[in-house]
């Protein structure tokens, strides 16, 4: 018995990352999970590793920056499995570049990608788990069970990180809707939550080349190492694991928190 069977969760970002270790986790608990990404191809392989380990999982390419695609994204899910039970809104994506020096552009792109995606495949879920824990309510006094939302923001969000303004800003968002949605949604049984993570080892965070559009310097790479506790580098199954719990029963009574994982990464939290 995992302690996901007979739910259904979606993922956003999943293609790879902290997506893709999030969707599998969620599978190995026992969820049906639902991949969403705008890059084809990864999704179709984090959809076929979970099948590979016996989990049922489903594929849907959108970009729900357009509201549009986010409800498409959702009618898919319930018309694949039925219901919605989780969602973890983890797409992003940063484009770095110091205060002086941001663009319109480069602000909205990061904001869009970030943010925007989780308020459209959120708001899209809500005829399915607000107005299904409002019917539960009316008929037997209260939900079957606690739904879910998780938010992947980001520890830059709470200590502030130069060259992102366009990106704490999106993460900094996060935090803030996710107290704003727990007591909106508490009363249906939904929590909501989100998780910093701190330094994690994903293509956003290898070593960066001159010419790369992803990535960051080597020294800053040693430098955010010198100041985690722990000793080590986050690993994207880090977040993946607190995201597994955050939308577990082990969490009903958790909600309207953003939980850092940083491995006791020092200073300015």
């Amino acid at each position: 018995m995992g302690r996901l069977d007979d739910r259904v969760a979606i993922v956003t970002g999943a293609a790879r990352g902290i997506g893709r270790a999030t969707a599998l986790r969620l599978s190995r608990d026992g969820a049906a999970v639902v991949v969403n990404d705008i890059d084809a191809d990864p999704a179709a392989e984090t959809v076929a590793l979970i099948q590979s380990e016996g989990g049922r999982a489903a594929v849907f390419v959108a970009n729900t920056v357009d509201l549009s695609e986010a409800h498409t994204l959702v009618a898919a899910t319930i018309e694949e499995f039925g219901k919605l039970d989780i969602v973890v809104n983890n797409a992003g994506t940063t484009r770095d570049k110091m205060f002086h020096g941001l663009t319109d552009e480069l602000f909205d792109f990061v904001v869009d990608a970030n943010l925007r995606t989780a308020y459209h495949t959120t708001l899209a879920a809500m005829p399915y788990m607000r107005e299904v824990a409002k019917a539960e309510i009316a008929a037997n006094g209260r939900p079957s069970y606690n739904r879910k939302i998780v938010f992947t923001s980001s520890v830059a969000a709470l200590m502030g990180n130069p060259g992102q303004f366009n990106y704490t800003a999106a993460k900094g968002a996060l935090v803030a809707v996710t107290k704003t949605l727990a007591r909106e949604l508490g009363p249906f049984g939904i929590n909501v939550n989100a998780v910093a993570p701190g330094f994690i080892e994903t293509r956003l965070t290898a070593a960066k080349s001159e010419g790369d559009t992803y990535g960051i310097p080597e020294q800053l790479r040693a430098d955010s190492l010198a100041l985690i506790s722990l000793g080590r580098l986050g690993e994207a199954e880090d977040i993946a694991n607190v995201h597994a719990f955050l939308v577990s029963s082990d969490a009903d009574f958790v909600s309207g928190v953003t939980i850092p994982v940083t491995g006791g990464q020092l200073g300015g939290m």
